[in-house]
């Protein structure tokens, strides 16, 4: 028994390991993109903002410390992920990355790259948020 509580706490340890990680690279890719000056259009301010709110709440989830309530953060969670898929799929400025790629491509590829580069996010929050 004193075994198994031993390999739970390594687990435990590890996933926390993995969400402190992966709430750093967000971050740092945030960051970059702000020293960069990417944040030019008011569309991409709100982004960067909405981000910034629902990295909060990952924290929160990561750290279980219960920021605010859990009322708020059931908004949040809904009204992000709306936001993200708006955003990312109708108002994010791509540049020259889809160039001469079909739109059926563009949202295949976009769709697969939100799945996996915030849906952990989503995922932690809508853990904290229920």
């Amino acid at each position: 028994m004193i075994q198994g509580n031993r390999g739970k706490r390594k687990w435990i340890m590890f996933v926390n390991i993995f969400w402190t990680i992966y709430l750093g690279i967000l971050g740092a890719v945030a960051i970059g993109y702000l020293i960069k000056g990417k944040y030019k259009t008011f569309p991409a301010k709100l982004d960067f903002v909405i981000s910034i709110i629902t990295w909060i709440g990952l924290f929160g989830y990561v750290s279980n410390i219960q920021i605010i309530n859990t009322s708020l953060w059931q908004i949040v969670f809904f009204g992000a992920l709306f936001w993200d898929l708006i955003y990312g799929f109708f108002l994010a400025d791509y540049g020259e990355e889809f160039e001469g790629v079909s739109p059926p491509v563009k949202y295949i590829i976009i769709a697969v790259v939100f799945v996996l580069l915030l849906g952990p996010l989503y995922f932690g929050l809508y853990k904290y948020a229920f």
